[in-house]
């Protein structure tokens, strides 16, 4: 009697021991904030990693607007709000897409208008990170524009990352630091 239940338990830990093996396990479900941002956000975050110097792109000598023009075009700052993203996302909230609604309003009225969507970081992350999600959000925003009929070639992106952050805030107090600037080009 001992024999068989020493045969039987031996078969059944083998049993579980392949059943384990075997077995895939489900994704855990995860925060749908951190993918489509809040609200059900529509754009979702597409980044996958490689944001070393080679996926990075310099900027040119053109690439610069602190003497009030980008690329040979005046720039026409502050008329919108800025568009806000939650901590590590490039997803667009509901509650953050009536600006860049506000900004495709503007530009199907002034034809010869464009505009540069400029993607900022917090200070949280390496630099190469925060460039390469400056520049996911700001395509976050052009995409957005897109859906909204502004027609991609008037649409430039730049991603600034964190290199205007300050540093050294929590991560609520540098929320005004993860945003894409709407910047009219006249």
């Amino acid at each position: 009697m001992i024999k068989v239940f020493r045969n039987a338990s031996l078969l059944l830990s083998i049993c579980f021991l392949f059943s384990a093996c075997t077995r895939t396990q489900l994704p855990t479900p995860g925060d749908t904030a951190s993918l489509y941002g809040n609200d059900d956000g529509l754009i979702a975050n597409t980044m996958t990693g490689g944001w070393g110097p080679d996926e990075l792109q310099n900027r040119g000598p053109n690439d610069s607007y602190t003497d009030g023009n980008y690329q040979g075009r005046p720039t026409l700052m502050g008329l919108f709000q800025p568009v806000y993203f939650n901590f590590d996302s490039a997803g667009i909230a509901a509650a953050e897409r009536a600006k860049l609604q506000e900004a495709a309003r503007y530009l199907s009225k002034n034809k010869s208008s464009g505009v540069l969507l400029e993607g900022h970081c917090d200070w949280y992350g390496t630099a190469d990170y925060n460039l390469a999600l400056g520049e996911q959000r700001a395509n976050s925003a052009r995409d957005y524009l897109s859906t909204l009929g502004v027609n991609s070639s008037r649409i430039e992106t730049l991603s600034k990352g964190s290199l205007e952050a300050t540093s050294g805030l929590s991560k609520a107090q540098s929320a005004q630091d993860r945003r894409v600037e709407i910047i009219i080009l006249q």
